[in-house]
Formats: C-alpha cells, structure tokens, sequence
C-alpha cells in the first residue's frame, strides 16, 4: 500500500516538503508586498479593468521570485528580459494582426520562441504577451508606452522587492548569485579521505538541509550528478601529461578511489617502453607500489591532484 501510495506521489510529482515554516511566510509577505506595489502602479496608470489584466502576469512573477527565488526562471535577466520581450511582441501583434483569437496564439507563440532564444524563458512572460492582446483598446491607446508603463515600471517594482524581502535572509538573498548558504560543520576526516557513492536519499537529504525551495528535483540532481561522472571519467589523460614526483587519482568514487604518485620513471623513444614506478598513497591497494608504462598510467589516471590538509583536491587544467 506504501509503495502504491508513493508510485502515485511520484507519478502525479508531488515533491517531499522542502523549506521550513519562516521560508513559507516569508514567500508569501514577499508576494503580497510585491502585487501591492504593482496593482497601484497598475491602477493609477492604465486603469482598473487593464490593470487586472497586467497584475495577473505580475502575480505569476511573485510566486516565481517569492517562492522560488534561487531558481533560473526566476533571476533579474529572466525577470526584465522575459517581460520586455514578451511585452513588445504582444504590443506588434495588436499593431499588425488586430485582437482576435490569431493574434492572441501568435503573441504566446513568439514570446516564448524569442524568450528561448534570448535565453531570458520566464512564464509569466507568455501571459504578459496574451494581456497586451486582450487588453485591446488600452494597449491601442498606449502603444509601445505599454511596454515602459505599466509592463516595465512593474516588473522594476517587483524585482525591488524581491531584492529586499530576500536580503534579510543569507540562504535566500536575490539574486541566486548572492545568496550564502548555511556552513555545515566539516565531518571527521580520516588520515586518507576516501569519496563514497551518494544515494538517492544523500540527495533528498541535501535539498532538505538548504531550507529553501530549489527548483530541480533530487532525481534530476541525481541525474547530473551521474552525467558529469560519466563525462569526467571519458576524458583520461596523456601520457605525456604524466610527470614524476606528481599525485594522480583515478576519478572513481567509492572503494575503488585511489590515489598513486609516480616516483620513478624509465623514459624511452619507444612508447611501449617508456615506464613508471608509482606507489598507491591514498585509497584503494594504499602503500602498493607498481610499475607500467607511461601510456598504461595516464588511461588509467584521471587528474592531477595535490593535498590540501585532510583531503585532496584536483589541480586545475
């Protein structure tokens, strides 16, 4: 019956609880400062009725820049570049192509082409297009000031009291460039740090500890984090990249880590005699000493590392 239950949860992607009670509060007086700030701009400047129409895209930005506010869709260049861009297309849709059920598909669609290609996708951006579209006589009356006011004015307004709000919070701060995540204390280190295998739960566990909502799933994490594996250990390096009295590691991670130094070496002309002699200084088969050739070595070495107190660290290319 549990494991029904939990199938059904991941089938209809309902996600653990993430964030405590003060992260939930905190989203939610974010996004009624924010609406406050952009329905009055809203209605002083286009009206009542136009102004419902611009608030709603608004109010999809709050929950966005609120709720989850480390999240892509949600950063300054997603904000003013997917409202911008959106905003003028629905404006030369009306212009070109009236205010029927056309032009309204036609602004969506080519708001959300450009935003893509802009690299600035930001949702509300689709329905800031549509309102230009349905607001008919407002956005005819206003032209490409639409765009500058309300569309611009409100999203400055939005994007400075998410700048604020957040700015009490270190592990919230906006934009995700700022923000300072809680420090955890370092675990006891053994004399040879060893990297093990990260489950599932080591994920969920994770995004749980940040207290705040991020938006990729733990099974995307996952995910990434087995692509990058995968892409660090398909690039071995050179043997001529293989130098004496260096630190090598084999990239794996679990029991099978190691790290070998090479502390001789037989150069030849020939490749297949070129040797070296190494000795295993950290993990697996530790204090083994080997020999191969050069070229033997570098398939199976990974990176070049140094030690840095209790662990090592991969020397950059």
């Amino acid at each position: 019956m549990n494991l029904s239950l939990k199938r059904l949860a991941e089938l209809g992607g309902i996600e653990p609880g993430r964030g405590g009670h003060i992260e939930k509060i905190v989203s939610a007086i974010g996004g009624f400062a924010g609406i406050f700030g952009v329905a009055w701009v809203s209605w002083y400047f286009v009206g009542p009725h136009a102004a419902m129409l611009v608030v709603a895209s608004m109010g999809a930005s709050a929950v966005l820049l609120f709720a989850v506010p480390h999240g892509p869709l949600s950063q300054p260049w997603a904000l003013i570049g997917g409202h911008l861009v959106s905003a003028i297309i629905g404006v030369s849709c009306v212009k070109l192509l009236g205010t029927g059920f056309f032009s309204a598909a036609m602004a969506v669609a080519l708001a959300i082409g450009t935003m893509h290609y802009l690299r600035c996708i930001h949702p509300p951006g689709g329905a800031t297009a549509l309102t230009a579209v349905l607001a008919g006589g407002v956005t005819h009356r206003l032209g490409y000031m639409y765009v500058l006011t309300p569309v611009m004015l409100n999203t400055a307004i939005i994007f400075a009291v998410a700048l604020a709000v957040n700015a009490f919070f270190p592990w919230r701060r906006y934009p995700a460039a700022l923000v300072r995540w809680r420090q955890t204390p370092p675990a006891e280190a053994e004399e040879e740090t060893m990297v093990p295998e990260i489950s599932h739960e080591d994920f969920v566990y994770a995004l749980r500890q940040m207290d705040s909502f991020i938006d990729v799933t733990e099974s995307d994490l996952a995910h990434i984090y087995e692509l990058a594996r995968i892409h660090a250990h398909g690039m071995p390096m050179q043997a001529a990249q293989i130098r004496l009295g260096r630190f090598y590691t084999n990239g794996s991670f679990g029991p099978h880590w190691s790290v070998r130094q090479v502390l001789d070496e037989s150069p030849s002309s020939n490749p297949d005699k070129d040797s070296v002699i190494y000795m295993t200084v950290a993990g697996e088969n530790r204090r083994h000493a080997g020999t191969c050739t050069r070229r033997e070595f570098a398939a199976w070495a990974r990176h070049e590392v140094q030690r840095d107190e209790t662990t090592w660290r991969r020397i950059p290319d």
